[in-house]
């Protein structure tokens, strides 16, 4: 088996036969087993507590509970969607041929629907096919929720509830599906690297709070108001949760505790802490001081950047990776953002967004062997042009179906909450449960 095969946990899928019937001759490994149910954990952890604390902490007071409610809500019913058709949706290999385009090379049947044919003994690979199903859930909680950091403090509960699950079903689901769906998936068969999911989960939601956030409208008084966080000492923990919780994303989709995962998390580590220092030191010179938030938003920035290529680069690539990902995303988030005036409120886009664009042209550069890199890529220009062809796709596809989406959803019930709930805030206007009680 090529390293090709293993780029990513979703590649397992080509070592089953069509349908996702279960290989004759797999074996349980205990190690494999215990790694995979501790990198399921973390993954989780990255979302609640991790998420809903970075993104309770960058708004405002009277918010806080709102944006933690709709990452709890998110981890809910994304569970559930991904049980009763998500999975199936993702991961069903029905009708899936290498180098065949036809309807499943976009999006997978229903066969596995309800989660129909598993079993206690049901293997992928070396692990059970319950804890791939619940890694790849946690896959699919964190994607959407990270789109609420765009719409903070404007999106109605009930709308936004409609959006994510609508979302997820033609957005999530069918990425997953063309990026990891293994022989017969579109950007699987283009050759497209995404490890742990930089065009799967950042750039697809980091594409679609742009989106939301420009449908929704700026928030009342933005940028004239003082919108400061109101508490950055949960966005530091939220910020080192998701540092840890992390490695589980990265080293996790090795799909096995073996020597890819123990570069995983070596790599996810180095690029991590360079765009750390380079985000803080571009704020630094530019603003005069370094800022808590700015080094927070620098973590994130290169947990993203490295996500696609987790498992195919070496340790220079991943430095340069997060050098150029730090810089790069503290422009986005701040200079860009200013000079286009659109209220990307946590900066989505500015961080996932952007970070997985770097992160993923950079992985056909860093994953070629030549420079230190271990994937099989042999000519980096023609892999840079098929990662570009991953993005520009997704982008496109993620841009046009979410603006759909929300205008239908705005148009039948309406997205945003009116000026006085807003000025309220939405969490007394929408749960009657205030954040401080003084």
């Amino acid at each position: 088996m090529t390293l090709r095969k293993f780029a990513g946990l979703g590649a397992l899928l080509s070592l089953l036969s069509p349908g996702l019937a279960l290989a004759q001759d797999a074996t349980l490994d205990s190690g494999d087993t215990a790694w995979m149910l501790t990198a399921t954990a973390l993954v989780l952890f990255m979302t609640i507590p991790g998420l809903a604390l970075f993104y309770g902490g960058m708004v405002r007071s009277k918010n806080i509970l709102s944006v933690m409610m709709q990452c709890f809500a998110i981890t809910g019913l994304m569970s559930v969607l991904w049980m009763v058709y998500g999975y199936s949706l993702a991961f069903d290999t029905t009708g899936m041929e290498a180098g065949v385009i036809n309807f499943s090379s976009f999006v997978g049947g229903l066969e596995r629907a309800f989660l129909s044919g598993l079993t206690v003994d049901s293997l992928v690979g070396a692990f059970p096919e319950s804890v791939f199903i619940t890694f790849q859930m946690t896959f699919a909680i964190i994607t959407p929720a990270l789109i609420v950091g765009a719409f903070a403090e404007r999106m109605k509960f009930s709308a936004m509830l409609i959006f994510m699950t609508v979302w997820f079903t033609l957005v999530y689901a069918p990425i997953a599906h063309m990026v990891w769906g293994g022989d017969g998936g579109l950007m699987w068969d283009w050759g497209v690297l995404d490890f742990a999911g930089g065009t799967v989960v950042h750039i697809n939601a980091g594409i679609a709070g742009l989106v939301a956030c420009l449908v929704l409208g700026k928030r009342k008084g933005f940028p004239v108001t003082p919108m400061a966080p109101h508490n950055l000492g949960l966005t530091l923990m939220g910020a080192a949760m998701l540092w840890i919780g992390w490695f589980g994303f990265n080293a996790g989709s090795a799909a096995a505790a073996n020597g890819t995962a123990g570069m995983a998390m070596l790599v996810t580590q180095i690029a991590t802490a360079a765009a750390a220092l380079s985000w803080m030191f571009a704020e630094w010179i530019t603003h005069g001081k370094p800022s808590a938030l700015g080094i927070a938003s620098g973590v994130v920035a290169g947990l993203v950047a490295i996500t696609p290529a987790a498992g195919t680069v070496g340790p220079m690539g991943a430095l340069i990776i997060g050098l150029a990902s730090g810089v790069i995303c503290f422009f986005c988030a701040t200079s860009l953002k200013r000079k286009l005036g659109y209220d990307d409120s946590l900066d989505a886009f500015g961080v996932h967004g952007v970070g997985g664009i770097v992160g993923a042209l950079l992985t056909g550069v860093f994953a070629a062997p030549a420079l230190g890199g271990f994937g099989e890529v042999e000519n980096i220009a023609l892999q840079v042009w098929i990662q570009f062809k991953g993005v520009l796709f997704t982008v496109v596809y993620t841009a046009i179906v979410t603006f759909v989406i929300l205008k239908v959803i705005d148009a039948v019930m309406g997205l945003r909450v009116n000026d006085e709930e807003e000025t309220v805030g939405l969490d007394l206007s929408l749960h009657n449960e205030r954040g401080y009680n003084l």
